[in-house]
């Protein structure tokens, strides 16, 4: 109830001050797990990602944030997870892969922090987390910058087909499928920004 009620409320004030809007919403499965792999341009992209999406999106968070008065236990009811400073712990990716086995729905930012000028290479987790769990990938792609009144919209590109990847091993298979992630999104952005 309290995920339904901040949604709409996100929704009406994204669409007011950004003229929120998504494209391609029907790539994201409506069951079923999904990894939803985006650029990171700002702090506002968590709820931009999910918010004009019918599912309930689950995303990790930073751990200190959680002992913040007000701010942290709203981000619990909403459904993040915490995440210890240093990486990833094995408890936080059981966290995830249980999410996504029981059909929901994890945001992951490949680059693990904001980057606006591609200086930031992506790391391996999301590409492993979506790859052990079998989870379908789904790349996205945040157009704009936030700026008030201007137009800011998030993209969802065809779910990423990994099948070739599943019975590989190896060092590279994790880099492999990162780089295909990150392609994946730079296309949407590339094709987007073209058409603008």
């Amino acid at each position: 109830m309290f995920y339904t009620f901040c949604r709409a409320l996100l929704r009406f004030f994204y669409r007011i001050l950004f003229r929120f809007e998504a494209k391609n919403k029907h790539y994201v499965p409506k069951e079923g797990g999904v990894v939803l792999c985006s650029n990171h341009i700002s702090l506002l992209d968590p709820p931009a990602i999910g918010i004009l999406l019918d599912r309930r999106i689950r995303f990790m968070a930073k751990a200190e944030l959680f002992k913040v008065p007000v701010f942290g236990p709203a981000i619990d009811a909403l459904g993040a997870f915490p995440v210890k400073r240093g990486g990833v712990s094995k408890e936080t990716i059981r966290t995830a892969f249980q999410l996504l086995n029981d059909g929901e729905i994890m945001g992951i930012f490949p680059e693990g922090t904001r980057n606006t000028d591609g200086a930031v290479a992506a790391k391996k987790g999301a590409a492993m987390i979506a790859l052990r769990s079998r989870a379908t990938i789904v790349p996205v792609a945040v157009i704009g910058n936030y700026k008030l009144f201007r137009k800011t919209r998030v993209c969802y590109g065809p779910p990423i087909d990994m099948s070739d990847l599943l019975a590989e091993k190896g060092s590279d298979v994790l880099e492999r499928a990162t780089e295909r992630i990150m392609e994946h999104i730079q296309r949407i952005i590339k094709e987007e920004t073209a058409s603008s």
